[in-house]
């Protein structure tokens, strides 16, 4: 484990890549500048079996985002990983494999009052069930593929450079098949409330 000095080294250039690839995304930059206020907090790490999935994943590919990506993996042991929906009936092979932490946000290395920022990771064969939250988000895929689906549209696959709009309360899911899936997730408003699932 790093010092601290050198783990906020990892925590500062996650965030420059965050940054880069945010402001180099139109869809994304137009959904949500990326925050001009953002400050440096001290993170507690808590690791999920998830996380040691993503460390050793090696079908994450992209040809856009391998700093992003890479830099994810890298501060995945300094991170405090979210289990949003412990204590639910979501099941425990979704527990075992979904992995997400905050970058900016409540646990997250750095915190804004403008918008808050997670990866997210799931395996190969695994559904991320219906689930709905006040915060509007968007999804801008690093690596890998997905099915994305958003209530009252068509599923559809996802991979490097595409985006996922969710808005207020509307529910939503993914899916992967062959191919695991990491992606960029932001909220611009509705910080308060996590997601719940949608019955």
């Amino acid at each position: 484990m790093p010092d601290q000095g050198g783990m906020r080294a990892v925590w500062d250039r996650l965030l420059q890549a965050a940054k880069e690839t945010h402001e180099g995304n139109a869809t994304l930059s137009a959904f949500c500048p990326f925050p001009d206020d953002v400050q440096p907090q001290d993170v507690v790490p808590y690791h999920i079996p998830g996380a040691q999935l993503m460390a050793v994943e090696t079908g994450l590919h992209t040809d856009r985002y391998t700093e992003l990506r890479d830099a994810f993996v890298t501060a995945g042991p300094l991170a405090l990983w979210r289990e949003t929906y412990k204590g639910t009936d979501i099941g425990q092979d979704f527990m075992d494999r979904f992995a997400c932490y905050c970058l900016i946000g409540v646990g997250g290395a750095f915190t804004s009052q403008q918008m808050c920022a997670w990866v997210v990771y799931m395996p190969p064969e695994l559904h991320y069930p219906w689930h709905h939250h006040p915060g509007e988000e968007m999804y801008l895929t690093l690596a890998g593929e997905a099915v994305f689906m958003v209530e009252g549209a068509e599923g559809v696959v996802l991979g490097p450079g595409d985006t996922s709009q969710h808005e207020s309360n509307q529910p939503h899911a993914m899916t992967t098949h062959a191919h695991p899936v990491m992606a960029y997730v932001v909220w611009r408003n509705g910080f308060e409330t996590p997601p719940v699932l949608t019955i």
